[in-house]
This record gives structure tokens, sequence and C-alpha cells, in this order.
């Protein structure tokens, strides 16, 4: 019988990546809307254009998503 690949998550792959040491990259939170005169700093909205590490509680769920990435 032949073997069954698995689909990747589509929402999944473009959100996260993986690195080389295996950690689960994303983007920062708290940047889709409201960033102009509704309390966000220009400060604050500078430091969320960065990328962070998913937490490892997390990151069995999402590396099973993104099973080929």
């Amino acid at each position: 019988m032949p073997k069954i690949k698995i689909k990747t998550h589509s929402g999944a792959k473009k959100r996260f990546s993986l690195t080389k040491s295996g950690k689960v990259k994303r983007a920062m939170t708290k940047k889709r809307h409201l960033l102009n005169g509704h309390g966000k700093t220009t400060k604050l909205k500078r430091a969320l254009r960065g990328t962070t590490y998913a937490d490892k509680t997390n990151e069995a769920a999402i590396k099973r998503m993104i099973l080929y990435k």
C-alpha cells in the first residue's frame, strides 16, 4: 500500500518557519489593526516589527502542521 502524504496546513506555513536549531519562529502579535492614534506608541509599533519564537508548549502542534517545511 502506498504511503499517504500528509498535507501541510496552509495557514501555518504562511505564519511560521523553522530555524536551523529546530525552534519555531513567528511574527509578533497585536499589529493587525488600531495602529494610528489608538494607544500604540511609535516605540511599540517599531518593536512589533521583529520576530520571536513560539512557546515550547505549542512547538509540537506547529511542527505537525508544517511537516515538510
